[in-house]
């Protein structure tokens, strides 16, 4: 499913119109990625928790040359889905 099909689905289900379920999803992505880039985890009770995790700086391998080269640490953003969702998905 793509975020145009989400929209559809979305509207559908709240009755809601497709823009006013757009500009929603857009202010719920925009809201959780403005709190994971200040490193406070975002909690749904139920759906699953956002947070961000650090990765670790490694050694990788350039596919074009075969060339070792560093890569750096960086933060990225993580998912870990509630009770909720898992029995959903079941």
């Amino acid at each position: 499913m793509n975020k145009a099909a989400l929209i559809d689905m979305m509207a559908k289900t709240t009755k809601l119109s497709k823009t006013a379920c757009k500009d929603v999803l857009e202010a719920f992505i925009e809201s959780v990625g403005k709190s994971l880039k200040k490193k406070k985890n975002v909690v749904l009770t139920g759906f699953g928790t956002f947070s961000v995790m650090k990765r670790k700086a490694r050694t990788g391998i350039n596919p074009a040359t075969g060339k070792k080269m560093q890569i750096p640490s960086k933060n990225v953003p993580k998912f870990k889905p509630g009770k909720k969702l898992k029995d959903l998905v079941r």
